[in-house]
């Protein structure tokens, strides 16, 4: 069965039809704003609220800054009658608030409101009736001119009882079902509503246009309203407002079109409450206009506050992906999205934005309306990013991973995420984090270490730990860390290349500390290391010796050499240049056959390899730290050919020294 058979268009055009809103891209000023969250929004309610509820959510509305506020159907139920008498006895009015109670166009219904509303400051009283066609033939079975003769005389009661009534009125009127009414007869008894109140520029009356169940587009809504707007009789003394609903989902677009096309004034609610789908989310236009940067002049700055109170006091539930509002409407579990909103968040916070807020996939700046970035915007699990995961380590703990570092730690986080399907909060982050890359100490340790100023560089005294033993080694290096580095290659003979280092300043609580971050290369695989300390020299040894740690498990290296390798080992690095295996011999008191030997045995390479790879590494470091030449370098290294020097280096590294230089800065 085709059900669409069994619909059509029920709506209809204005006679004229005119498109000058369309020439405008955007709402330039607020409108006023009327909240009927207390009529229409708890009328909604599956449990109205009771009269103390009432009054705490009237408070709120004041507090966000609304003006005009309708605060029910007083003739409705005697605890809508006692609302507005509580506002009014124990004056909780504001001066510059005016509160608006809903009338049918029925004389009884109408008197019981004005008693409601006697000695109000200021109080819109606000008169409807239905004027459709299914209305008038179905409901009333009355002919267009009867239906409109109620208006008229609804209208005359409400000025007679005004003028007998203590207080301060103005009138607004409602063509209650217009989507269904022919626009030019709405019009018609708009305007003879308007001709009984009279209104002028000083005392203005409020036409009010529902779409009380929506039933066709926007635009032709907003062509509804600019019919209006231009025929509506006493235009100067007459506030156009607009009421949507939300029936076909569009009751923003509804409101937004409708400002554009000459209405004045907006009617809705907070988060879309009201009948079936609701009413019009005023958060929603309001947030939309700042993103344009118009000021609404309602205060959303503590939205999270609001809703926990809307929650409360309504029952009802604010959705997850709620624009502005929502659990999840800041948030980025992609780790592209992730990726593209850290780097946002840093152009922003450099100041490279001109003042105008354009981070990605952020509409707005979240802690505008009282959001969190640490909770609210990047959340991890395992579709996340290494950007995220970085966003999230910087900005909750002050750990900027480098670069290089952040593919890594972002697929260690999102494995743990998938195994234990679930998201990762920044507690969990951390911890991960550190016991991966900070704690590591299960081969070894470095306790202690003494540096001295040389000629020829640094040289440290470097103690080592190894299952509760201690061993000094005496080393050099062109820096402390490349020394540190430098001892713990000749206690376990390993060679790698210290790849990477950075570090940067963290605060703490009430300490600030320095996180230094190490890679270091061997075989084309990197192992980090973190180290965190309030010493950077200690936070940069902490740091290398976590990533040695991860190489020693990783070769699965679990003892260092022997002390008199080590010594062997460290006399040539010092003695490269002209060193003998008879000088060797004669200094370690051992014959050439027996060091010879001993070196291939504990070394894995013969004396000549031995003095060749240390040469070598010498080599590499004044390539890439000095300006000599290479034929200086390779004298100095102890190669007076430096044809045979560039054959050696290019067969040890795979490059020549002069492209070694030029990649390695």
């Amino acid at each position: 069965m085709n059900i669409a058979k069994k619909y059509g268009k029920s709506y209809f055009m204005p006679p004229v039809v005119t498109y000058d809103w369309v020439k405008k891209d955007t709402i330039d000023k607020a409108p006023i704003w009327c909240s009927v969250d207390l009529r229409d929004g708890n009328q909604a309610l599956i449990e109205p609220m009771n009269l103390e509820e009432k009054i705490q959510f009237f408070q709120m509305l004041v507090d966000i800054g609304f003006k005009e506020i309708e605060v029910g159907f007083p003739a409705a139920s005697d605890t809508e009658y006692s609302f507005m008498r509580a506002l009014i006895e124990r004056n909780m009015i504001p001066d510059d608030v005016t509160v608006q109670v809903l009338t049918q166009a029925r004389e009884h219904i109408i008197k019981r409101t004005f008693e409601a509303v006697k000695g109000a400051p200021h109080a819109v009283v606000h008169l409807y009736n239905s004027t459709s066609v299914a209305q008038r033939e179905q409901v009333f079975r009355k002919s267009r001119e009867e239906v409109k003769q109620l208006a008229v005389d609804g209208a005359k009661l409400l000025k007679q009882l005004a003028d007998e009534t203590d207080g301060n009125f103005t009138f607004e009127y409602s063509p209650e079902s217009f989507p269904g009414t022919e626009v030019d007869y709405a019009l018609q008894v708009c305007n003879a509503v308007l001709d009984v109140w009279q209104p002028t520029e000083d005392n203005k009356a409020i036409i009010n246009i529902p779409t009380t169940v929506q039933i066709a587009m926007p635009h032709v809504f907003a062509c509804q309203i600019e019919y209006f707007h231009k025929n509506l009789k006493y235009r100067n003394a007459v506030t156009l407002s607009v009421h949507p609903h939300n029936d076909r989902g569009c009751g923003v677009s509804d409101a937004e079109l409708g400002v554009l096309a000459g209405a004045d004034r907006v009617e809705g609610t907070l988060f879309g409450n009201g009948e079936r789908t609701g009413n019009v989310d005023i958060i929603t236009l309001a947030m939309n206009m700042v993103c344009h940067g118009v000021d609404p002049h309602l205060d959303f700055s503590h939205l999270a506050k609001i809703r926990e109170n809307y929650e409360r006091l309504t029952g009802m539930r604010v959705y997850e992906r709620a624009p502005y509002a929502g659990d999840l409407v800041f948030t980025a579990f992609s780790g592209s999205h992730q990726d593209a909103i850290s780097k946002g968040m840093t152009w922003w916070n450099e100041g490279r934005s001109n003042g105008k807020w354009d981070v990605p996939y952020l509409p707005i700046d979240p802690e505008d309306i009282g959001r969190e970035y640490e909770s609210d915007v990047i959340r991890i699990n395992s579709q996340s990013g290494k950007g995220g995961i970085a966003y999230i380590l910087k900005h909750n703990f002050g750990i900027a991973l480098p670069d290089k570092m952040k593919e890594e730690v972002g697929y260690l986080m999102k494995g743990v995420s998938d195994r234990k399907h679930s998201e990762l909060a920044p507690a969990d982050i951390y911890r991960i984090f550190e016991d991966s890359y900070v704690d590591q100490r299960e081969i070894f340790d470095i306790p202690e270490c003494h540096f001295r100023q040389t000629t020829d560089g640094i040289t440290a005294e470097v103690t080592i730990e190894q299952n509760k033993e201690r061993r000094v080694i005496e080393t050099s290096g062109n820096g402390r860390l490349d020394a540190v580095s430098n001892a713990i290659k000749l206690y376990f003979g390993i060679s790698y290349e210290l790849s990477v280092y950075e570090e940067n300043a963290i605060s703490r609580g009430s300490s600030s500390k320095a996180a230094a971050y190490v890679g270091i290369m061997k075989d084309g695989k990197m192992y980090w290391g973190v180290g965190i300390d309030e010493d950077i020299i200690k936070s940069s040894i902490a740091a290398l010796v976590s990533a040695g740690n991860k190489l020693t498990q990783s070769e699965n290296i679990r003892e260092g050499r022997e002390e008199r390798i080590v010594d062997i080992m460290n006399y040539l690095k010092n003695h490269y240049k002209d060193v003998t295996l008879d000088e060797l011999a004669d200094n370690f008191n051992l014959s050439k056959p027996y060091l010879s030997k001993y070196i291939k045995e504990n070394a894995g390479i013969t004396f000549q390899e031995a003095v060749k790879q240390a040469r070598m590494k010498k080599a590499r470091a004044m390539l890439k730290e000095s300006n000599k030449t290479v034929e200086s370098i390779a004298a100095s290294v102890g190669y007076e050919n430096v044809e045979h020097f560039n054959r050696l280096f290019k067969k040890s590294y795979g490059m020549t020294p002069v492209q070694f230089r030029r990649e390695s800065r």
